[in-house]
């Protein structure tokens, strides 16, 4: 095995670009939160006002978490030791949003029980790419 700082692992390498793509949807999705005016004709009434009347800090929080994760996965790809100060960054937005739609609100009845699964999905996601940047500090292949 190769020990000088140039080596990464193929399986570190596609995990930083698969993180790359799911952060890029991410960012993507917060994007389009803007731009496109969803239709909450389809949603039950008391998930279009959860909808509505999201406050702009908990969306700050969703670009934080977007955003703050595909820098992250972009410096993991390319090897840098700072990706885990951006996964940091991105737990704490997922986090707050995360906050605000389960505690602060009554997002858990609105949407039901089925609705953790994503924001779960998440969360397990985030943690993962931080143990994974840890670890890659750890065998130093990020520099």
């Amino acid at each position: 095995m190769q020990t000088d700082a140039t080596y990464k692992p193929l399986w570190f390498v596609v995990f930083a670009w698969v993180m790359v793509m799911w952060n890029l949807l991410v960012a993507t999705t917060f994007i389009m939160h803007f731009i496109a005016q969803p239709s909450t004709a389809k949603l039950a009434s008391g998930q279009e006002a959860l909808y509505q009347n999201e406050p702009w800090w908990s969306l700050l929080a969703f670009g934080v978490a977007g955003f703050a994760g595909l820098l992250g996965a972009g410096a993991m790809m390319l090897g840098k030791r700072w990706a885990m100060r951006c996964y940091m960054v991105s737990l704490i937005g997922v986090l707050v949003q995360q906050f605000y739609t389960f505690y602060l609100t009554d997002g858990l009845t609105e949407m039901g029980k089925a609705a953790l699964a994503m924001p779960a999905f998440v969360l397990v996601l985030t943690l993962l790419q931080i143990g994974v940047a840890s670890f890659g500090n750890i065998k130093r292949w990020l520099v």
